[in-house]
């Protein structure tokens, strides 16, 4: 196991908060060097029934971190973002993106919405909210 002493996640919690021994035991089987990336943490959620939040705060406790966010957000190295401004072409697409936008941002959860309804992955619809300067916020896993 890495923990990483110069970042110390475990300190945004309630002292004496012990991970979850399963979420743990999922963590430690299927990160690498203390990271965790995002599509990990979303099948470990979906597997243990756990929302991602209770993962997060499994990875936050074990002072590891997350990785390659699935919008392109975080996590990717050396430049830390993967997504890039790129204009949607599918109408049917950039339509949807502006009616769910409430003061220039959408949430995570609601790109995740989208990207189902109109089957494109994650990425584009991410990409998309970046050429159309729309913020993404409230990480489901509470990243950002």
């Amino acid at each position: 196991m890495v923990i990483r002493e110069n970042k110390q996640f475990a300190q945004k919690h309630k002292s004496g908060l012990k991970p979850d021994n399963l979420i743990k035991a999922e963590i430690l089987n299927c990160s690498v060097k203390g990271k965790l990336p995002c599509f990990v943490a979303f099948k470990i959620a979906t597997k243990l029934r756990v929302s991602p939040g209770d993962v997060r705060k499994t990875v936050d406790l074990l002072n590891f971190r997350l990785a390659k966010c699935q919008l392109g957000l975080y996590g990717y190295q050396p430049k830390k973002k993967k997504v890039k401004p790129k204009m949607p072409l599918d109408q049917s697409l950039k339509n949807a993106i502006t009616d769910a936008v409430v003061d220039g941002k959408l949430s995570c959860k609601k790109v995740w919405e989208i990207a189902s309804l109109c089957n494109v992955h994650k990425l584009r619809v991410s990409c998309a909210c970046e050429a159309m300067k729309i913020k993404i916020i409230k990480c489901q896993l509470g990243a950002f």
